[in-house]
């Protein structure tokens, strides 16, 4: 992920798939004003809901964006709310690892999760 600010990106993206501002806008239900002043981080992020429709419509994954927008998806929330101790330490743990090692340690917890 880079620097790029949410607005700056999303606008990028938008602009990149030939997706005019009003009509991102209508897709998402919020209004051309609200969604250019966010494109130009004037606003913060919209909800979470808003930042995974625009997710779907640029075809971006939603976690990515979501984190651009400095939040967690709230499924993952939840689920660290119901084993905050253990998941803590493999977040913690996982600190630090390269895309690819965890990558292969998100594979591993799913062949154990599939047993």
């Amino acid at each position: 992920m880079s620097n790029e600010k949410f607005g700056a990106f999303i606008r990028r993206e938008r602009e990149a798939k030939e997706i005019g501002l009003r009509e991102m806008a209508k897709l998402i239900g919020v209004s051309p004003t609200y969604l250019s002043k966010v494109e130009r981080d004037e606003f913060s992020p919209p909800a979470e809901d808003k930042v995974k429709a625009i997710a779907q419509i640029i075809k971006c994954d939603a976690d990515d964006l979501l984190a651009r927008a400095g939040r967690v998806s709230s499924d993952i929330s939840d689920i660290i709310k119901r084993n905050p101790v253990g998941l803590a330490a493999l977040l913690r743990t996982a600190n630090g690892l390269k895309a690819e090692d965890i990558t292969r340690l998100a594979h591993e917890a799913q062949k154990a999760k599939d047993k």
